[in-house]
């Protein structure tokens, strides 16, 4: 295979890093995931998100700019558990919008991550993962992360709100929509056989 970068994007618990572990052993790929054990605000923040959301966000930003400065480094290809992009257009816009993060603080978030995308290249191809949010709460339940218990259902649809329109609107690169309701792949071999074929069209 190429040297490439495979971003996958999707709304909390819908199979993300089952995704990235499944193609990293199909295909023997370096993962990059999402940072969240070395954030020391997150666990703040669940407690209390009008606080701590600036200060959490800006961790998260600062720290994946530099996954993507290390994966474009990188000299082989390469599988990312949610993009710079997400951080931005999803999560920081929805504690903006729900009064979490204040004008001006969401403004410096914006500006700086401006300035990053300036630095970064885009995916060679983002794979968005499709899951209702039944589901998607019945998997935050049962992998029993303390941080995520309170998460709401009003959260998980605010955010799955914006994901649809963040993936309509999205031209950085070719997109897969791929369904993970059942996660079939995990165990169908027609199932697995056409996602691994549409993948590797684009590889």
């Amino acid at each position: 295979m190429a040297t490439k970068y495979i971003a996958v994007a999707g709304n909390i618990g819908s199979g993300k890093s089952s995704l990235v572990d499944f193609l990293c052993r199909h295909y023997k790929l370096k993962p990059f995931f999402e940072p969240n054990d070395i954030n020391p605000y997150l666990v703040l923040f669940y407690k209390d998100m009008k606080r701590w959301a600036f200060h959490s966000q800006m961790h998260f930003l600062t720290h994946k700019f530099r996954i993507h400065q290390e994966l474009d480094r990188h000299p082989g290809t390469v599988v990312q558990d949610r993009t710079i992009y997400e951080d931005a257009e999803i999560f920081a816009t929805n504690l903006h919008r729900m009064g979490y993060m204040t004008n001006d603080e969401f403004r410096t978030y914006k500006d700086l991550y401006c300035t990053m995308l300036d630095a970064i290249k885009p995916p060679d191809i983002m794979i968005y993962l499709e899951c209702p949010l039944k589901t998607l709460k019945k998997r935050i339940a049962k992998r029993g992360r303390a941080m995520e218990k309170s998460v709401s259902d009003g959260y998980l649809r605010r955010l799955e709100k914006l994901y649809k329109k963040w993936i309509v609107d999205y031209k950085r690169c070719p997109l897969i929509n791929f369904s993970t309701e059942k996660m079939d792949y995990l165990s169908d071999f027609i199932c697995r056989h056409d996602l691994l074929n549409t993948i590797e069209k684009y590889l």
